[in-house]
């Protein structure tokens, strides 16, 4: 029976400390299997991450590309034809957007004209394109961006 007592680790599984610098007879006497001179050979060396031994390491061999805007600001993007599922004089905010799935809670949310509507909504959001405003409209309802749109 299988106890704590008698638990021992499979065959092959834990092999034994590799001992450095213990004679000729080891097979990693004299330099320890470190070779001659060089800072290798040197205790305390450390080496940087993406050093290549002096030559020029990869990230500084590749061409830098393109731009990373860090001022971006992200958009989650709802279809006009998404807002459909709710109901007719509802009011629609990204807190709601969020409760009903179709964007991450937190996010900023962008209303885009992919669809039709038929209801009319209170649309409040970050965002709408121009094209998303007019079916809103028509449909009877409105919209209320809250941040001002950049043009």
């Amino acid at each position: 029976m299988l106890k704590l007592s008698n638990l021992s680790p499979q065959k092959g599984a834990n092999r034994q400390k590799k001992r450095v610098g213990r004679g000729p007879g080891s097979g990693h006497g004299k330099t320890a299997g470190k070779g001659h001179k060089g800072a290798r050979a040197r205790s305390g060396y450390q080496s940087k991450p993406g050093f290549e031994g002096g030559q020029m390491p990869l990230q500084r061999r590749l061409p830098k590309r393109g731009f990373n805007n860090v001022f971006r600001k992200e958009y989650a993007i709802v279809g006009v034809g998404q807002l459909d599922k709710f109901e007719a004089g509802q009011e629609v905010t990204a807190e709601a957007l969020a409760s009903a799935g179709m964007v991450k809670a937190g996010s900023a949310v962008k209303i885009l004209a992919n669809g039709e509507i038929s209801k009319s909504l209170t649309v409040k959001v970050d965002k709408v394109s121009r094209q998303a405003r007019e079916l809103i409209e028509k449909a009877g309802g409105t919209v209320i961006e809250s941040v001002p749109a950049a043009e």
